[in-house]
């Protein structure tokens, strides 16, 4: 490197990038010590990143074969030269963007470009560099990642790149050709072993897929004829059976018919049935309930009798004496409303003989009903039969016993029977117990 131009003892020369910023103190100075027009141009040389054209000759070559595809050099250099890029092949493409890269001009800018726009990453990477040992260290980290072309083109253009860190990274870049080679030439070799082993599955692999379309082809024939058999054999099934089908179908249909016919009658005579079952049961209460008033009229019936039969005596004219002691009726008198004519006067001697005193109303046939209260006042007990007295005298009755506070007792009948019976459930306090006995199917007369 030459010296310094402010050391007048060495002969002019560039300046180093440490020596610029003195040159840019003593820029000022006098002529006869400042530094001329090109020693300046040359500082800046050394201060800015390097073109491409300004590169070695016998660097361009690697720096076009790396950072640049076939592809991009296609497009770029038929617009430069006369080549076809279509027609022209890849070693013509090469060789022409190195002429290019050395002749400078617009075709080296454009590649210049091409580049720095290419590998703009990796140039703002290695700008932190500031010596020659740095770029160099990262040349080293970018080859061991593998990114050789940003690398190798950042290293290049550098401006603290020295020719022996380009002669370093060249030999590097022409070790790795040199091993990619060797590699590619093993690749080549396991390449065609695999490519006949290939070629072996793939013989195999048709063979096998013939086997199985005729395998294939097999069972669908087999399929086939397995479907038909299958159709024949239905339509002869279905021919065969289908008289027998219609046979069990209309028989079928006359079992129906049969079904709904009974089901139609069974059920008619249920309703029936039912109908029946209700119309008896209703008669069933029916009866019952008039047995019951039967059973009631008879034990009626039978206390009267009974009663009747204790009262009179034939051969005593003396009615009472075996009905009620002598005297039970002393000093009572009872009104008897209602009632004929006949049967009042044997009641009023019947009264008369068990020593009470018996008036009678006749309930407004011939007595003014206007009586019956002056009848009842003073009275001990007043007795109506309910089957011979008018509603409206026994509705009286009842509210002027009520008024007087006299107890009133209805009858059966006007009959003396009915009478005598009261007479004695009320001297005994007890009513007779009689129960209806069904009537003997024995005759006196006949057995």
């Amino acid at each position: 490197m030459h010296a310094p131009p402010f050391r007048l003892a060495r002969t002019s020369g560039a300046a180093t990038p440490d020596e610029a910023p003195h040159l840019r103190a003593f820029a000022p100075a006098a002529d006869c010590c400042g530094p001329s027009q090109a020693e300046l141009e040359q500082f800046d040389r050394t201060r800015r990143r390097t073109r491409l054209s300004e590169l070695d000759a016998h660097l361009h070559c690697s720096i076009i074969g790396t950072c640049l595809s076939t592809h991009e050099l296609r497009k770029l250099v038929p617009k430069f030269t006369p080549l076809d890029g279509a027609r022209a092949s890849d070693l013509d493409i090469h060789h022409t963007a190195v002429e290019l890269a050395i002749q400078g001009g617009a075709g080296g800018k454009a590649l210049q470009k091409a580049l720095d726009t290419r590998y703009a990453g990796a140039l703002r990477r290695f700008s932190s560099a500031r010596d020659a040992e740095a770029v160099l260290a990262l040349w080293n980290e970018a080859r061991a990642s593998g990114d050789i072309p940003p690398a190798y083109w950042a290293l290049m253009s550098h401006p603290e790149t020295t020719m022996e860190v380009r002669q370093a990274a060249f030999g590097d870049l022409h070790m790795l050709s040199h091993l990619v080679g060797a590699a590619n030439r093993a690749d080549l070799r396991r390449l065609v072993v695999l490519e006949e082993d290939n070629a072996a599955l793939q013989a195999k692999i048709d063979r096998q897929q013939a086997r199985l379309h005729e395998m294939s082809e097999e069972r669908d024939d087999a399929r086939a004829a397995l479907d038909a058999h299958t159709t024949r054999a239905l339509a002869q099934r279905e021919s065969h059976d289908e008289s027998a089908l219609h046979a069990q179908i209309a028989a079928l249909r006359e079992a129906l018919a049969a079904r709904d016919a009974r089901l139609a009658l069974e059920t008619s005579r249920r309703e029936a049935a039912e109908q029946r079952a209700i119309a008896d049961e209703n008669a069933l209460r029916t009866v019952r309930t008039q047995l019951d008033e039967t059973r009631a009229l008879i034990d009626t019936l039978r206390a009267e009798a009974h009663a009747l039969e204790t009262a009179a005596h034939p051969d005593d004219d003396d009615d009472a004496a075996r009905a009620l002691p002598r005297d039970a009726l002393k000093g009572r008198r009872i009104v008897y409303v209602g009632g004929r004519p006949g049967s009042n006067h044997a009641l009023r001697r019947w009264v008369t003989a068990a020593g009470g005193e018996l008036t009678v109303h006749d309930g407004g046939i011939e007595d003014r009903k206007g009586l019956l209260a002056a009848a009842l006042a003073g009275a001990d007990m007043a007795v109506f039969p309910v089957d011979c007295v008018d509603h409206d005298s026994m509705n009286m009755l009842k509210r002027v016993c009520e008024r007087h506070q006299v107890s009133y007792h209805p009858l059966r009948t006007a009959s003396l029977a009915s009478f005598v019976e009261l007479m004695l459930r009320l001297h005994t306090n007890t009513a007779p117990v009689l129960s209806a006995v069904p009537v003997s199917r024995f005759c006196l007369r006949h057995g």
